[in-house]
């Protein structure tokens, strides 16, 4: 089975988004910021990572750019899931690393189809 790190700073979108890869049979961990998150990478390094774009402490974008820049770091599929709508930043996600982004508010359709879009899912 493979492992998502669910990484955002709001409990409930953790919560949710963990009850969604469950169903799409993925085991899942949490993490509320990306400096948590990067540490637990050099620990486990996950398969696939949903990652917010707006937290404490480190942020999507520092976080996906220092993934990048870790032995293995290369390996997860990174998924932005956040509430940036603004091109520009979705060209800056993609060009630090991200291989796909999802918007929320989001829905286990929405989720299996970017999984699937991202290899992650047979068709």
């Amino acid at each position: 089975m493979k492992n998502c790190l669910v990484v955002d700073n709001s409990k409930m979108i953790r919560r949710v988004a963990g009850r969604i890869l469950s169903e799409l049979k993925f085991n899942t961990d949490e993490a509320e910021n990306g400096q948590e998150a990067l540490s637990q990478c050099r620990t486990k390094m996950p398969d696939v990572v949903l990652v917010d774009w707006n937290m404490p402490v480190m942020d999507g974008l520092t976080f996906v750019k220092a993934l990048r820049q870790e032995p293995n770091g290369q390996k997860p599929i990174v998924l932005f899931c956040t509430a940036e709508r603004d091109v520009v930043k979705i060209a800056q996600a993609l060009e630090a690393g991200a291989d796909e982004y999802i918007m929320k508010p989001f829905d286990s359709d929405i989720i299996a189809s970017k999984f699937q879009q991202a290899g992650l899912l047979a068709a």
